[in-house]
């Protein structure tokens, strides 16, 4: 495949107003709608509604000490994590040939988690700072999971572990099975 590429801009302009093309979505710093679930906080960027539902991208704070989510899997996305502030620890399977069930991950300022699907995790800030991270969800239906929550969470109701997993299971979310 190859791209026409113009040689002199100034003499060839783009044609604004031609007809096959999107437009640019732009998020000032400290805009978007806030999710807020407890004491995290999530800042949309990216809803799903600009890209065909592709992708979805979240802004999260976690507020020290925050034990995170029961570990679970998904069944229909990927999801990304790029941690800004803090340290984030992730709790994986370990590869069974190592002998050991879990693995930790401690990711800090700059470090990427991809957690494709099918793949049981957890996280939690364990430290005694705010972490910050950028998420991402693709495709993007699963930033209503946490507008569910939201929702949920503003008719007085606590977020128990069991309510998380109840709205878990509408966006195909899987706990992981506890040991016995």
């Amino acid at each position: 495949m190859s791209f026409r590429r113009s040689a002199n801009l100034e003499s060839d302009p783009p044609i604004w107003g031609s007809l096959l093309y999107n437009y640019v979505h732009y998020v000032k710093a400290e805009t978007g709608e806030i999710i807020t679930l407890g004491n995290v906080k999530l800042r949309v960027l990216e809803d799903g509604s600009r890209t065909d539902n592709r992708i979805s991208t979240v802004e999260g704070t976690l507020p020290a000490g925050l034990r995170g989510p029961p570990a679970h899997w998904h069944e229909m996305h990927d999801e990304c994590f790029l941690v800004t502030k803090g340290v984030i620890t992730f709790r994986v399977p370990a590869n069974p040939s190592t002998g050991e069930s879990e693995k930790t991950i401690n990711a800090g300022v700059g470090d990427y988690v991809v957690v494709p699907p099918r793949a049981p995790h957890t996280f939690s800030n364990e430290t005694d700072e705010e972490a910050k991270f950028v998420n991402t969800f693709t495709p993007a239906f699963y930033i209503h999971y946490f507008k569910l929550l939201a929702k949920m969470m503003e008719k007085g109701k606590e977020l128990t572990p069991e309510i998380n997993m109840a709205a878990m299971a509408y966006y195909a979310t899987i706990p992981v099975p506890r040991r016995t």
